[in-house]
């Protein structure tokens, strides 16, 4: 299935918001995600991303309609040669194959982009389709931190999946 990622535009709200608004999505995310994922929630996510220079943040494109969204935040202070990635894919993309490729395309923009030297993930222990999809870009397990998450109630150990400028293939 053919994607492309690119800058977000706040044309993107509408199929933002269709696309985010799914349990089975902000279930596996940060309580920053919200659920249920409004228009508005879609307008602030698309301003806080539109200035940055170099873009940090891409919607995946698929259709014509922002239906994910990949992305690395820089870290600061002693872990400023690591960047964090994040992703969300629609649900009706799933199995697609398109998560994998998204990551490799992110993964070698950020190490030519940004001063880093290492990319890192952090899944819940209960996803494994995206501890799968990890493993497959190319990324390393480093650790499994126990009860770390605490999401609806529940604990999570939390995975820590990396690679590394030097480690990764081109």
């Amino acid at each position: 299935m053919e994607f492309k990622l690119r800058k977000f535009t706040e044309s993107d709200a509408e199929s933002l918001a269709k696309h985010a608004n799914n349990i089975n999505i902000a279930k596996w995310l940060t309580n920053m995600f919200p659920n249920p994922y409004t228009l508005e929630n879609a307008k602030d996510f698309i301003a806080s991303v539109a200035n940055d220079n170099p873009t940090k943040v891409f919607a995946i494109e698929i259709n014509g309609e922002a239906a994910g969204a990949i992305g690395i935040t820089l870290q600061t202070d002693i872990f400023l040669k690591n960047a964090e990635l994040g992703y969300w894919l629609s649900e009706e993309y799933w199995g697609n194959g398109i998560v994998p490729r998204a990551i490799k395309e992110t993964v070698e923009y950020g190490f030519k982009t940004f001063d880093i030297t290492r990319i890192f993930a952090r899944p819940f222990s209960t996803n494994l389709r995206s501890q799968r999809v990890l493993q497959k870009s190319g990324f390393l397990l480093e650790a499994q931190l126990s009860k770390t998450i605490f999401k609806n109630g529940e604990y999570f150990d939390e995975m820590i999946y990396a690679v590394l400028v030097v480690s990764r293939k081109l």
